[in-house]
């Protein structure tokens, strides 16, 4: 039993140290060109048994001078040689030191060095070549051209001498070539992880199935390559499939080379893909984590607000998002759908007020974004505030396109503003002309459409000089209104609006009189409701 327990404990220790971190990832990163991530990457690895030290001093070294930090780059090239002076590498970081302060003979002595040290590297003649393109490609043209020309003669087929005459190609904009040089780095070594992702990385935007082939070329051969699946989940999201993108990022953040500020990013994935519930979950995990993580304080709520069974929760979660963010507004920002969600659960809550500050507050951080202003209206709205209302959404339509439904919900609301202001008949005739011109509006784009037509005839009624004038007002308006009306392919559609117009005309035929026509409108409304038994009584009484 003693036994079959330690052959378990070796191999258990076995399988981690297959997964340990070592400089070979944050190597991976900075020749993809991803300083940061590189350098968190080489610090985090740094203690690791396996890592070697000088490697990661040169590769920290390099970092620091990309970060415009000379005296770190020096102490780490420093550091590097005290650990192993025969380590070629951060003589090179020497030599790029003094070429970038102007001692060109310093900087030849130092590549000098690292060339006793490095036996025949074809590597390591790319790597003086970088030196020298990072400080000027063109006056050290001739010193490039030899130091590459020594590589291949070294080792024609090293994928270092690609993925350098790529980035070549790159910085002077020849896309087609860059890609050429890359792909064939991959075809030397299909483990010149930097190449696939510099290559895909040309694509990913404007053609995102070339990326993701290259990098699904990548995993193939380097299937534990965090490098490979963080891109690849990014190509995912980059052609718009978010699902994808989350199961890709699924797998990368499960990786221990994964970057903490990227677990949130699966979240929001989990969000955009539509898979609210595991989103909720990780989010949630991540914030028993660390409470203070506002990125997975946001994904939670964002995702909760997608799940039913959460309303209940909503509120307080809303609550507890905004006071977060207003704690520390300027690391802990909101985005529109921020905003947006947190005011949506504020109204659900019948907390008209609290949810008109909190849109105030994105109009004024983001006041292009003019769903702010709408959703303003319909908070104003839930407020019976129809005169803010009305205000508000004639906002919202002066940041968009407006459409036909825009202009009708304008003029509607304008209508319901008018009524409201009855007592200053002054405002009132100014929210009605309002309302007729969007109506205008709406009639040139749908002339066939009733509901123009019928505002037309609230707006005469409501404006008229007497109640008796009033009866009679709309008559006209309302008879076109309701011809246009069924004519549509789907009146029940309307049946509000039928009802209301023929309850109104059949009024006013019967006060005129006129009881065959009184009685033909008042039929129409059982189109709509027939099982209305009252109107039914009253108008088999009619004679």
């Amino acid at each position: 039993m003693k036994f079959k327990g330690i052959l378990t404990l070796l191999l258990a220790g076995a399988s981690l140290s297959g997964f340990a971190q070592t400089h070979a990832e944050g190597e991976e990163y900075y020749k993809a060109d991803q300083f940061d991530n590189a350098k968190d990457l080489l610090l985090r690895s740094l203690n690791n048994s396996a890592t070697k030290k000088a490697v990661s001093d040169y590769y920290l070294g390099m970092v620091s001078y990309e970060e415009g930090d000379m005296k770190a780059a020096a102490k780490y090239f420093a550091e590097g040689l005290a650990i192993d002076p025969e380590y070629a590498y951060n003589y090179v970081g020497e030599g790029l030191l003094k070429l970038k302060a102007g001692d060109t003979k310093g900087a030849e002595a130092a590549f000098k060095l690292a060339d006793k040290n490095s036996k025949k590297d074809a590597s390591l003649q790319i790597a003086i070549a970088r030196a020298y393109d990072a400080v000027d490609p063109v006056a050290y043209e001739k010193q490039i051209t030899k130091l590459v020309e020594k590589a291949r003669k070294y080792n024609l087929n090293n994928p270092d001498i690609y993925l350098f005459e790529g980035d070549q190609a790159r910085a002077n904009k020849d896309w087609g070539k860059a890609a050429g040089m890359y792909e064939m780095a991959t075809n030397y070594d299909n483990n010149a992880t930097a190449a696939y992702v510099k290559y895909a990385n040309l694509y990913t935007m404007v053609n995102p199935d070339y990326a993701i082939k290259m990098l699904q070329n990548l995993l193939s051969v380097n299937p534990q390559s965090a490098l490979g699946q963080r891109e690849l989940a990014n190509a995912y999201y980059n052609k718009k499939n978010f699902a994808e993108a989350a199961k890709q990022y699924g797998k990368y953040v499960q990786n221990p080379s994964h970057f903490k500020s990227d677990e949130g990013r699966y979240a929001f994935l989990l969000f955009y893909g539509g898979d609210y519930q595991k989103g909720y979950d990780y989010a949630t995990k991540l914030l028993a984590e660390d409470p203070s993580n506002f990125t997975a304080k946001r994904y939670q709520f964002m995702n909760a607000a997608q799940i039913p069974a959460m309303a209940d929760k909503l509120p307080a979660m809303a609550d507890a998002l905004y006071a977060a963010h207003k704690s520390n507004p300027k690391e802990n920002k909101f985005a529109s759908i921020d905003y947006t969600l947190i005011a949506n659960a504020l109204q659900a809550d019948k907390r008209a007020d609290d949810a008109i500050k909190i849109l105030e507050e994105g109009v004024k951080e983001m006041p292009e974004f003019a769903d702010f202003n709408k959703s303003l209206a319909f908070a104003y709205l839930d407020k019976n505030d129809l005169t803010n209302t009305a205000k508000m959404y004639q906002v919202y339509l002066s940041k968009i396109e407006p459409g036909y439904n825009d202009y009708i919900q304008q003029a509607t609301f304008d209508f319901y503003a008018g009524v409201e202001n009855k007592d200053n008949p002054t405002v009132a005739q100014e929210f009605y002309n309002d309302a007729k011109a969007n109506a205008d509006k709406a009639k040139k784009i749908l002339p066939d459409n009733y509901k123009p037509v019928k505002i037309y005839g609230d707006i005469a009624k409501q404006t008229a000089a007497s109640a008796d004038a009033a009866k009679k007002a709309a008559v006209s308006d309302y008879e076109q209104a309701v011809v246009l009306l069924e004519q549509a392919d789907d009146t029940s559609r309307y049946a509000r609006d039928a009802k209301e117009m023929y309850m109104y005309l059949g009024n006013y035929y019967l006060d005129v009189n006129n009881v065959a026509k009184a009685k033909e409108n008042f039929e129409k409304i059982f189109q709509y409701d027939p099982d209305n038994t009252d109107l039914r009584k009253f108008v088999d009484g009619l004679k």
